[in-house]
């Protein structure tokens, strides 16, 4: 049940798990953030807030039915907490794995 009916937009944020200090000042693997880390949305059509951010499975199942969301476009940022300095690669939204080059974005279909 939404909290607001009138309300069409939300952000969906992924909060990644901590990076134990072993990890630092090097690259990591690759991160699944539909495995690892937390959820929530901005404009109270689920359960899964800030508050109370959920796994991405528990996300995805607390839309109601014909209520489920629609991706208009994406965006990755950091938030004001620790520094970050990195890069975003294989970046897969459903069936599409985008791929950030110095030529580009290439889009591929996920395997």
């Amino acid at each position: 049940m939404r909290a607001d009916p009138t309300d069409s937009y939300s952000t969906a944020v992924w909060q990644p798990a901590q990076v134990p200090a072993s990890s630092l000042n090097r690259w990591s693997a690759y991160l699944d953030a539909t495995k690892t880390g937390s959820w929530f949305l901005t404009g109270g059509e689920t359960t899964c807030t800030q508050a109370t951010p959920c796994s991405f499975t528990e996300l995805k199942e607390s839309f109601v039915e014909g209520d489920e969301p629609t991706i208009y476009s994406v965006s990755v940022s950091k938030g004001r907490d620790y520094l970050w300095a990195g890069a975003v690669d294989g970046l897969r939204i459903n069936q599409y794995v985008y791929d950030f080059e110095a030529n580009g974005v290439r889009a591929r279909r996920a395997r």
